[in-house]
């Protein structure tokens, strides 16, 4: 059964999620603060955080950054702030995505649901690297099997699921063209094919965590206006 760790300081709204997460068969976990919320899932780690950015002790942003020290467990952000500043700031951090308050429970499962098919997702298309290749990039070696990046210096490089799931697109099918619209369907699904921004944001983290100088790349390469290609 998936675990759910649902952080929010507003009553009504935990209540609300845990009674809807439940009725879907999803093991739900609640926390009002950050400092609750980060000791639950160092102590039952779960399968994915809904986490409030507004909270009463420690800002959200702050809990995202202390998750990511020591787990790539996949992050929706639930906030109340609206302004593209906020959300670039939660991506950058580690979130996987950002629903904004008020917000429809629907859209939220569909969320939830996005965030899982990526972790389960595998790859079709049997042109593609095959499962136990590992490819180059820059000074990093990706083992596409059991998910590691190491750097040349043998330092291990942390990836976010949905970094996972849009680098791996990329890596198996090197040198080919892949369109915008096709890496959102792959990544997001087929409701995210216009988010754009979303690609943005993602590939600018991979560059800097992959990439010599991430300002001028030279391995994950983007196609203005029309896609992105990893160049081996």
């Amino acid at each position: 059964m998936t675990r759910i760790l649902v952080v929010d300081d507003e009553p009504q709204i935990l209540r609300a999620l845990r009674i809807n997460l439940r009725a879907r068969g999803y093991d739900v976990v609640v926390a009002e603060n950050g400092t609750t919320a980060l000791k639950a899932a160092a102590t039952h780690p779960p399968d994915l955080v809904v986490l409030d950015l507004g909270l009463p002790d420690i800002d959200g942003v702050d809990v995202i950054r202390g998750l990511r020290g020591w787990t790539a467990v996949p992050i929706i952000v639930l906030s109340g702030r609206t302004g593209s500043e906020d959300k670039v700031i939660a991506l950058d951090a580690g979130a996987d995505d950002y629903v904004t308050k008020p917000f429809g429970v629907d859209e939220l499962l569909a969320r939830i649901r996005a965030v899982t098919r990526r972790l389960a997702a595998t790859p079709t298309d049997s042109a593609a690297l095959p499962v136990t290749a590992a490819a180059r990039v820059g000074r990093h070696v990706v083992n596409l099997a059991d998910r590691t990046v190491t750097r040349d210096d043998g330092a291990e490089v942390r990836l976010t699921p949905t970094q996972w799931a849009m680098l791996e697109q990329l890596l198996r099918h090197p040198g080919k063209f892949i369109s915008q619209r096709q890496l959102l369907r792959e990544v997001w699904g087929p409701e995210y094919q216009h988010e754009t921004n979303y690609l943005r944001q993602y590939m600018a983290q991979l560059r800097r965590k992959l990439e010599d100088d991430p300002a001028r790349p030279r391995h994950l390469i983007t196609e203005p206006g029309m896609g992105y290609r990893f160049r081996p």
